[in-house]
């Protein structure tokens, strides 16, 4: 009788606090557990901020960590809360290593004994964190919209700028290579302009101009810092009474080119800028050498929509001369490969180039056919990333880190609505693992009141150093720099 009522005291007092609280006569369940987020068998890297997670139908946890080199870390309460002191500690002695984790969770009253999971311990670094944009879902309203830092070793988040202190909508942030010293920044409205900072200097330029149809957006930094590749787009946005798809953006038309940051001009060739075809999405190779971008032929609109489908093409640049090539390269047709390809982006090794597919168009964050795939630079083979890619939602808008071993990307598989970041490694060869969620304190109570989407998340460096009163100042009061528009000849050789 003193034993039954010990259990039932003790089961009470997990119900209500969950501290500390013994496991006492577990039932072996035999099956991994259904873990948020779910961080079972994820490659990780050796700085990244604590796994924290819970158990769907548990009231309490009692987790322990065993790593390959002996070390043990053991936590207890209605959420796997790891200390971070020695979490770091651990993953550092197994860095290169894999970490065994054993759970027991208390359903109904009773313990239960889940089978292990394992996390692996990458030996490849990761940068010290993220930027991306928090935009309400569906932009059918600005609200509180932001562009953040996160540092990956912490839950630390950073508010770089916001709606509040520029007054207008802010979009197409960009970093040359991950480093944040060299920095783009698009405002919308009445204030509006391009802010371009680099090594600390700030400028806000006028960037729409007689020859082109919009403002710059989409920026791609050039290795070198001197230039930026930009598309202008006339776009449109429509909603649809279907919850699979709920928003819909394509262009009326676009084109492609480049800002001189030295010279104050904007240039592109008759290869890059006409009627005949849509240019969109330019990303230079790390070698500064080729351009690459989606292209699609004209359709009408909205009765052709579906139709329209993006292939991957390329143009050579010379940085030198400031000039392209005389002719595009179609790297994947569309109509061959039977879906559209949007957002290329290079490695920064060279080796391979990421980008995203859907049936049609080129707007992929609310397709939910859309899934990344992957080109190896060095023998033409395409192929999907089935381990990052899941069937269920839009997986788009990725960017590499600043030594090709990990990516990030826009993910809607939690809940359908809102895109979150999802971090993944991927070896020499190009082959991923399973993609993380971006860890947080407590994350089912985070997420859930998030209301708020992650929108292209990148890697950085460094924390970001943005005077967020001068930007302002700048876009209220100060004098911004009209650029220059020029035509080039379609052969670098002229």
């Amino acid at each position: 009788m003193r034993t039954l009522l010990s259990i039932l005291l003790l089961t009470a007092l997990a119900t209500m606090s969950c501290g500390h609280v013994k496991v006492i006569n577990p039932e072996p369940f035999g099956l991994v557990p259904v873990t948020f987020p779910d961080y079972r068998d994820v490659t990780i890297p050796a700085t990244i901020a604590p796994l924290n997670f819970s158990i769907d139908g548990a009231t309490c946890l009692d987790v322990t960590l065993t790593g390959d080199d002996g070390t043990v870390l053991h936590v207890n309460g209605p959420v796997a809360q790891f200390p971070p002191k020695a979490w770091k500690r651990m993953l550092a002695a197994n860095k290169g290593a894999s970490i065994q984790i054993d759970t027991y969770g208390l359903v109904n009253g009773r313990w239960r004994e889940y089978a292990p999971f394992w996390y692996f311990v990458s030996e490849d670094d990761i940068d010290y964190g993220l930027a991306y944009r928090l935009i309400l879902p569906s932009y059918e309203g600005m609200g509180k919209l932001g562009i953040y830092e996160r540092e990956l070793s912490t839950c630390r988040q950073r508010e770089i700028i916001s709606t509040e202190e520029v007054n207008g909508c802010m979009n197409c942030h960009a970093f040359n290579q991950c480093d944040p010293s060299d920095m783009n920044l698009h405002v919308r409205g009445a204030n509006g302009a391009t802010l371009i900072q680099q090594e600390g200097e700030l400028k806000a330029w006028t960037t729409k101009t007689d020859s082109t149809i919009s403002s710059c957006v989409y920026p791609y930094w050039h290795p070198s810092g001197n230039y930026i590749a930009y598309s202008t787009n006339t776009t449109r946005q429509g909603f649809y009474q279907r919850p699979e798809n709920v928003l819909e953006v394509f262009d009326y038309a676009s084109d492609i080119v480049v800002c001189d940051l030295r010279t104050g001009e904007l240039f592109s060739c008759p290869l890059l800028k006409g009627d005949d075809a849509w240019e969109t999405f330019p990303a230079f190779s790390p070698d500064g050498r080729t351009l690459y971008f989606c292209r699609a032929l004209p359709k009408e609109i909205p009765g052709q929509l579906s139709e329209i489908r993006y292939d991957l093409c390329s143009i050579v640049f010379d940085p030198e001369s400031g000039t392209f090539g005389d002719h595009i390269d179609t790297l994947i047709p569309a109509a061959d490969a039977s879906f559209s390809i949007s957002f290329p982006r290079p490695s920064f090794d060279g080796r391979f180039l990421m980008f995203t597919t859907s049936v049609f168009g080129n707007f992929t964050i609310w397709h939910n056919d859309a899934d990344l795939c992957l080109l190896d630079l060095e023998t033409g083979e395409i192929r999907s990333l089935d381990s990052a890619n899941s069937p269920y939602s839009a997986d788009s808008y990725h960017n590499w880190s600043s030594n090709s071993r990990w990516f990030v990307f826009g993910s809607r598989r939690e809940d359908l609505t809102h895109t979150r970041a999802y971090i993944c490694h991927i070896d020499e060869n190009g082959v991923p693992s399973k993609p993380f969620l971006l860890p947080q304190k407590n994350p089912r109570a985070y997420y859930d009141a998030l209301l708020m989407s992650y929108n292209i998340p990148e890697f950085i460096t460094a924390p970001v150093s943005l005077d967020s009163h001068k930007a302002w100042s700048l876009l209220k009061r100060g004098k911004k720099q009209s650029l220059q528009y020029r035509t080039l000849p379609t052969t670098h050789d002229q």
